[in-house]
């Protein structure tokens, strides 16, 4: 995953909200009506949210009926934490510049 796509990932998580969402369907997919309940919101505010995730495609989406039953591609999770949890980068010159410059 690109650091573009893993931003839109960082971005779609950066509210308490969309975090607990996606915590909440890490146990298994849920059905919209459950999320609704769960979370005591209105629909038109849990669509507002699962814009962001679907759009993240963090969460997948699978229709039944009339209702959305929701699931988290933990793939996309796995190359967040993947990436996160990278070795930084080598260090270049103007890194080596920047730091002799402090002392």
């Amino acid at each position: 995953m690109n650091e573009k796509k893993l931003a839109q990932v960082c971005k779609s998580l950066g509210d308490p909200t969309r975090l607990k969402i996606v915590n909440l369907l890490r146990g298994g997919t849920k059905c919209a009506c459950v999320l609704l309940k769960e979370f005591k919101i209105t629909q038109p505010t849990l669509s507002y949210h699962m814009k962001y995730l679907l759009a993240a495609k963090i969460v997948t989406c699978e229709r039944k009926g009339k209702w959305c039953h929701y699931s988290v591609d933990e793939s996309k999770l796995s190359a967040l934490l993947s990436y996160l949890s990278a070795a930084p980068a080598p260090k270049t010159e103007a890194d080596r510049c920047a730091a002799n410059e402090r002392k």
